[in-house]
């Protein structure tokens, strides 16, 4: 009972707020605690342990929250399409209003869901830096719209376009795409997301793993925010979601009342990496994922990490 009160009591919370459009979560923080505490492992509370049913009715609620997600979605992507059509002639007027509309949109979406919500470290979560976040279901999306600072762009594959509705605003939001099918022309991609982010000031977000986890484990990491990193000396914040594969597996479209967790782990400074030792990077911030997640979203094997280093 204490569970469920504490969620609608959230849940409340951030629909009186959702309009709000300050750059920072406006979520109830946890209490501050020194930062060698910060990073040590979570272990899942078993208080967080919900029944996984099936059944007609919890399906019938999914479907009708869904649909809800959806409506609300294209009215708010309608409202910010127009914002951003008279914005054209200013890309950073449009990068701020696209974060906005994460903020908004994200956080209506995440209420509209209803999931126990926790989220800690946002004390790191307005720093101008690459922000690094695991994968493993499209509420993940939802999470890093709201939860990402104004003055961030997002890193995607140039295919995200063809998605309907958010694809078109994401390209009006003038955040960067890149060909993942080409190399080389994937590196060219990444110099010209490093040029815009040093002329406008800019943060950055991308999934490291490269690819949405089918069973909520992480994945080996790709190159391309190392080599982010290093171009543009910004330090990396990673981002923790625990339970997000839980509540929307992949290939279903049951979201179910699993409690989510969101943590901001303190910044790691890359002012001083070199290319010589990409590799080593990249092991180092794959370690910290491992050792900040449950058991359940650990990679089944320590192997998996030698692949980290394919791009």
């Amino acid at each position: 009972m204490e569970n469920s009160a504490s969620g609608s009591f959230l849940r409340n919370r951030r629909l009186e707020s959702f309009l709000e459009t300050k750059s920072g979560p406006d979520v109830r923080e946890t209490r501050k605690v020194p930062s060698k505490q910060v990073i040590t492992r979570q272990r899942p509370n078993k208080t967080d342990a919900f029944v996984d049913d099936d059944g007609w009715i919890p399906t019938l609620i999914s479907c009708v929250r869904i649909v809800t997600c959806f409506l609300a979605m294209m009215v708010t992507t309608f409202i910010w399409a127009i914002i951003m059509l008279m914005l054209l002639p200013w890309p950073s007027q449009r990068i701020r209003q696209g974060n906005i509309y994460g903020h908004v949109t994200g956080r209506l979406l995440m209420w509209i869901l209803g999931n126990p919500l926790k989220i800690e470290g946002t004390e790191f979560s307005n720093e101008r830096a690459i922000y690094i976040c695991n994968h493993a279901a499209p509420i993940d999306i939802f999470l890093i719209m709201w939860l990402t600072p104004t003055g961030t762009v997002g890193i995607a594959k140039k295919e995200i376009i063809w998605y309907p509705l958010f694809g078109q605003l994401y390209v009006l939001a003038n955040h960067l795409r890149i060909d993942r099918s080409d190399p080389s022309t994937a590196i060219k991609s990444m110099k010209k997301a490093v040029q815009a982010v040093k002329k406008h000031g800019l943060s950055l977000i991308i999934f490291p793993e490269g690819t949405r986890s089918k069973n909520g484990r992480l994945l080996p990491f790709k190159k391309g925010f190392v080599h982010l990193a290093i171009e543009s000396g910004l330090p990396i914040v990673p981002i923790i979601l625990t339970g997000t594969h839980l509540a929307w597996r992949k290939g279903s479209l049951h979201v179910r009342p699993a409690p989510i967790s969101v943590k901001y782990l303190p910044p790691i400074k890359t002012d001083s990496w070199t290319a010589d030792n990409i590799n080593d990077y990249i092991k180092m911030v794959h370690d910290i994922y491992v050792e900040n997640l449950p058991e359940a979203q650990k990679p089944i094997s320590t192997d998996d990490t030698k692949n980290s280093s394919r791009s």
